[in-house]
This record gives C-alpha cells, sequence and structure tokens, in this order.
C-alpha cells in the first residue's frame, strides 16, 4: 500500500504566471514508484509544468500552478528539495558565469569563474571531498572537466556537470528536461541505464529520489518509464500508462503519414522562391569561381592546426579544407573540440590567429574584420542562444533582421525590404502575426527554430550548424531537417553540421570529420561519395 502514496496532488489548477495564464485547468497525481515522462510539442505548455513544478513554492515573477473552483488544490511533499536540470537552466548558469566575469582586474587577464569542482562542492555537506572518488562523478563522466571553468565546458559537459550536482544535492525531486540533449552515443547509454535502475529502485525504495522526464520525442526512453503527461495548445491532451500513450502515438502518427511527403515538398518549393527572390533582399556574396585567390573555391584551409587549454591539447596537427558544394558532417564525443573547432572559422576562438587558418581565401590575422567573414556566414549555435536570451525582451523581427546584419540585436533602421522578406520566414516558421513578440517569451525550442530561421535569411555562403536540433519538437525537427536539405540543394549554401544524433544526418552531407581525443592522430576524414 505504500507504493500507492500521493506525492504530488493536482487537482482542477491551471498554470500562470501573474495574470496571464499558460494551461488551462486540469488534473494529475504523481504515486511512489512511478516514474513519469512529460512531453508534447514546443509551447505546448510542457515548459511551463516543469517551471511551475520546480519552484511551487515561490509566490512571484514564476509560473505556477494555481487552483480554480470550490475543490481545487496543488500540494506535494517535497518542499524545497527539488532540482531541475534543463537547458534553459544550463543558459542561466553560463549568464551567470559571465555577469560576474572578471577578466578585466586579474593577473593574466583571465577569469576562469566557478570550476566544475566548487559547483558541485556547493551542495556537498564535506567540501573536502576527492570528488573522482564519488560514484555520481564517475557516472556522468566528469572527471576530466572538474578543474574546468563552467563558462568553457561544451553543451553536453554543462549538462552533465548539472546533472552529477543534482544527484549529489541529495533532492527527493529530479526534474531532467531534455537529459539526452547535447550527449555523445556512450553518455547517452550510460545515462539510459542509470535512469532505469533509479526506476527499479524507486519502485522499491521509499527512500530514493523522485524522478520525471521531460523530454521533446517519445525516443530513447528508459525502461522504467512507467507513465506519461503530455501537452499541447495548453492542454493536458495525455494521461495514462507507456503502453497506451505509445498506441495514441501510432493511431496519431498514421493519420499524418500522408502529410509527411507534402509537407517535404511544400519545404522544397517555398526555398526555391525565396532562393529567386533573394537578390531582391540583399546583396548575393561574389561568386567564388571569379574569385583567383582562392584555389578550388575554397571556403577553409587549415593547415596543422593545434589548440590547447593549458596542458589540455583539443586540437593537434589538423589539417582540413573545405571547398564549396561539400556538406559535412562533424562528429565526436562530448568535449572531443567540435565546438571550438566551428569557433576557429567564427572567429569566436582567438587561438586561430597563432594558426595556418584561411577563411573564404584570406588567412586570419591579415588585416580582414571578423564583420567581413561573418556577413558570408550563418550560424546557429548554443553560444549564439546564450547571448539572445540575454537580450530577451526583443522581437521577433528584430531578431531575424539581425541576421542580414550579422549582430546580436539590432542597431540598424528596419529596412521595409528586409521587413517584407522576414515577414516571409516568420510564416514560413510558424511564426505568422507574432512578429512583435519578445523573444524571451518563447519557448526554448521556439528561440532554437527562430534562431535557424535568422541564420538563413540571408542565403549565406557558409552555414555552420552546431546541434541546431537541441528543444525541438518532432515536428519542428523534421520540418527544420527539410529546410536545411532544401538549402543544400539549391547550391548557394555549404554546411557544416555537428550532431550527436544519427537521425539528423542530412542525406547530402557526404563528407565527416571525425574528433577523436588521445588518438593519434586526433581526427580522421571519411568521405561517403560515390565513385
Amino acid at each position: 500500500m505504500a507504493l500507492k502514496v500521493p506525492l504530488i496532488t493536482i487537482h482542477n489548477c491551471k498554470i500562470c504566471n501573474g495574470e496571464k495564464s499558460f494551461v488551462e485547468p486540469f488534473s494529475w497525481e504523481l504515486k511512489a514508484g512511478e516514474f513519469w515522462l512529460v512531453t508534447g510539442p514546443n509551447a505546448g505548455g510542457k515548459a511551463h509544468f516543469i517551471q511551475a513544478l520546480g519552484s511551487s513554492n515561490a509566490t512571484f515573477h514564476v509560473d505556477k500552478f494555481e487552483p480554480v473552483g470550490n475543490g481545487a488544490l496543488y500540494s506535494d511533499v517535497f518542499g524545497k528539495s527539488r532540482f531541475v536540470v534543463s537547458l534553459e537552466v544550463a543558459a542561466a548558469l553560463i549568464q551567470q558565469e559571465r555577469d560576474n566575469d572578471e577578466s578585466d582586474y586579474v593577473e593574466g587577464g583571465v577569469d576562469i569563474g566557478r570550476t566544475a569542482a566548487c559547483f558541485i562542492s556547493e551542495v556537498l555537506q564535506d567540501p573536502s571531498v576527492d570528488l573522482k572518488l564519488l560514484p555520481e562523478v564517475k557516472l556522468c563522466g566528469i572527471e576530466s572537466v572538474l578543474n574546468r571553468g563552467l563558462k568553457y565546458l561544451s553543451t553536453g559537459e554543462i549538462r552533465r556537470v548539472l546533472l552529477c550536482r543534482a544527484l549529489l544535492s541529495k533532492s527527493r525531486l529530479l526534474i531532467l528536461s531534455d537529459p539526452f540533449a547535447g550527449l555523445d552515443a556512450e553518455s547517452r547509454k550510460i545515462l539510459r541505464d542509470f535512469f532505469s535502475a533509479m526506476a527499479s529502485k524507486a519502485a522499491s525504495n521509499l527512500e530514493a529520489p523522485t524522478i520525471i522526464l521531460c523530454m521533446e520525442r517519445f525516443t530513447e526512453l528508459p525502461e522504467g518509464i512507467n507513465r506519461v503527461l503530455e501537452f499541447n495548445q495548453g492542454k493536458m491532451t495525455f494521461c495514462g500508462s507507456k503502453k497506451d500513450y505509445s498506441a495514441y502515438l501510432t493511431q496519431r502518427d498514421f493519420k499524418s503519414q500522408s502529410l509527411v511527403k507534402e509537407e517535404k515538398e511544400t519545404v522544397a518549393k517555398t526555398i526555391d522562391q525565396f532562393h529567386n527572390e533573394r537578390r531582391l533582399i540583399t546583396e548575393v556574396p561574389k561568386n567564388l569561381e571569379g574569385n583567383s585567390t582562392l584555389t578550388k573555391n575554397s571556403l577553409v584551409d587549415m593547415e596543422n592546426v593545434r589548440v590547447a587549454w593549458g596542458d589540455k591539447v583539443v586540437l593537434d596537427n589538423l589539417t582540413w579544407h573545405l571547398y564549396s558544394g561539400e556538406h559535412w558532417l562533424i562528429r565526436g564525443p562530448n568535449g572531443s573540440g567540435k565546438t571550438t573547432f566551428l569557433e576557429l572559422i567564427t572567429g569566436d576562438n582567438m587561438q586561430v590567429y597563432c594558426n595556418n587558418v584561411s577563411i573564404f581565401g584570406r588567412r586570419r590575422g591579415t588585416g580582414e574584420t571578423v564583420w567581413e567573414l561573418k556577413e558570408k556566414m550563418g550560424i546557429v549555435s548554443y553560444r549564439l542562444h546564450l547571448e539572445y536570451r540575454m537580450l530577451g525582451g526583443t522581437d521577433l523581427e528584430a531578431v531575424m533582421l539581425s541576421g542580414f546584419h550579422d549582430s546580436i540585436g539590432l542597431y540598424q533602421q528596419r529596412s521595409q525590404v528586409e521587413q517584407v522578406a522576414v515577414t516571409k520566414w516568420l510564416e514560413f516558421g510558424g511564426f505568422a502575426g507574432r512578429a512583435h513578440e519578445s523573444f524571451a517569451s518563447l519557448s526554448y525550442g521556439e528561440q532554437r527554430a527562430l534562431l535557424i530561421l535568422r541564420a538563413l535569411v540571408k542565403y549565406p555562403l557558409l552555414l555552420i550548424l552546431d546541434e541546431p536540433c537541441h528543444g525541438l519538437d518532432e515536428n519542428y525537427r523534421t520540418r527544420i531537417l527539410n529546410l536545411l536539405e532544401a538549402i543544400a540543394k539549391t547550391g548557394a549554401t555549404t554546411l557544416l553540421h555537428v550532431t550527436h544524433d544519427p537521425t539528423e544526418v542530412l542525406s547530402c552531407e557526404k563528407h565527416i570529420l571525425e574528433l577523436c581525443p588521445g588518438e593519434n592522430p586526433m581526427y580522421k576524414i571519411i568521405s561517403l561519395e560515390t565513385e
């Protein structure tokens, strides 16, 4: 009977923030021994549910449950013993580290901020413990990053650090949103096995933490999940067993299968139309064929590149060339240097100046400005997403318009011609009529989708995509992948794409750069082109 004890009870409550409501009144109960998945499309209400659940004791400026009518109530047994791990929390943590950066005041001009070890030790009763000996640290695979500053960690690394801190916090309720995002294949397997073990433990041990998973997609689910809660369009649309939800999805997907091919064809036709109109929108960069300073239409050339942070070598003796029309997949385990590699190209890593790196035929450090390079690039990355989250109040139209000017925020007059183009892209991306909503009001997944559209609006020569599908639900993800395929087929844009998810690899990506930390050499080049 103990396993049937209610831990959270929500009866006829809505989710609101001040006077604004996000989810219509619903009822739900979490009992001991249950392992729930919370899912649903972007902006459907899932994120508001998780935020309210993670901060239900707060009284203002956060999403919260509000009882509606007589007999309605919200109650739980967890008090303050709860911990949330999400993309939003990771982004807020990095922003906090940047706000506290004191590099201008320290010797050497570099303030690494809190290290991963310091951050984790904040929740320990004995901060002097050797973290490398803790099973939670080994489970999360973060031994090698403990002495690095949080702001220098990769997306996957910081997620694993947050998960480790959550486990060591001894919180009774762990709310984990998209825990697999940004993790390599080995880390995903370890995490799935861990969740399955925790679910088994929770079923027979009341002292085990209660875990709620929040995921955009109904994939890679741990064996222990037995219940599913779905939100869509501000309503609770499913509450029941995993088996029943799987059947529900099968029926729903069968009805939508006929629309998949039609959607792909619509995306391709729309992109062709936009491509034909682009000369009316912005000046198209000069054709590389006619530029005598370039060899074989070269976009990027790296010769014997080495990047190191102290004793840690990230890239070593890397020689690599990118030519127009060659679409590349960049892959490797977490911390292998994928983001560092991309930042050598975008100009966001200063070690480019002590290496032999040429972009669009000009060696870095020979007088070109970063803006001259970025006018030919479109970029989607975790770093860019963080920068825009700091602006928050910028409206969607301004975010899109900034894509023409390669700025974080808009500092130019709003050109009418560009506004017409942006309106079309917003409609195409599902943001019709929302041009003047603030970026901060969007869900994380919607923000990421908008930043992808921003990168494409000027048809860049080079499109750099660092885990572009983070936070996207299945519908957005499918549309974005179709969009990228269509962009590649125009021949105007070359793609560099980082992803850990094999289902997100595009058919046009016939070249692979695989980074291999600890090996000699530290990389492999693979060609999938047929003779």
